[in-house]
């Protein structure tokens, strides 16, 4: 998939996910020409969180449960405290994270995105980034934590924190654009 005009991403999200951590990915990626779906868990507008307070509603393209991961070039997981929590209990979100990683395909994860990988019991052994208040749960879940801007190992992209989008993004673009196999570690 070396053009991104090509590509299909997925965004998962919740109630409480880091407005910018979801808005800035899916409009560079869709003004990019991507093809990016954003998927609740039921398929209805959510609230995003806008640093203190509650912020926009953001619409949905389809209900988690609806969403195939075979029609996808790579999953988006944006932070927020709230959204990934909820997220990493919701059996459908879990099985579509699962899916992408037992199929190699990439995987970019946020600030507090990175727990549903926790969750999923995907980076053993990777080298990632997180918000640092995950940073225990990250290194519990058999992870190499290091604080920098952007990290891509073993087909996941992660970043701490809204500050660190355009690094994020960047990264999301150029995994895609090089065709790189998930298995390349680029840092």
């Amino acid at each position: 998939m070396p053009n991104i005009r090509d590509a299909r991403f997925l965004i998962l999200a919740a109630n409480g996910f880091e407005q910018s951590e979801l808005m800035t990915p899916r409009d560079e990626l869709r003004k990019a020409g991507a093809k990016v779906d954003v998927a609740t868990p039921d398929g209805k507008k959510i609230r995003g969180w806008k640093m203190t307070d509650w912020g926009d509603m953001v619409d949905a393209d389809l209900k988690i449960a609806d969403a195939k991961p075979a029609d996808y070039d790579m999953l988006v997981l944006p932070g927020g405290q709230i959204n990934p929590d909820l997220l990493r209990v919701n059996p459908d979100a879990m099985k579509i994270v699962r899916t992408f990683v037992e199929s190699g395909k990439p995987i970019a994860a946020i600030c507090h995105g990175p727990w549903l990988l926790v969750e999923a019991d995907a980076l053993r052994g990777k080298t990632v980034t997180s918000y640092k208040s995950i940073k225990t749960d990250v290194k519990n879940a058999g992870a190499n934590w290091v604080d920098q801007d952007v990290v891509f190992d073993g087909g996941i992209i992660t970043s701490r924190n809204p500050d660190d989008l355009k690094a994020f993004v960047g990264k999301i673009k150029e995994v895609v654009e090089s065709g790189q196999s998930p298995q390349r570690r680029v840092a």
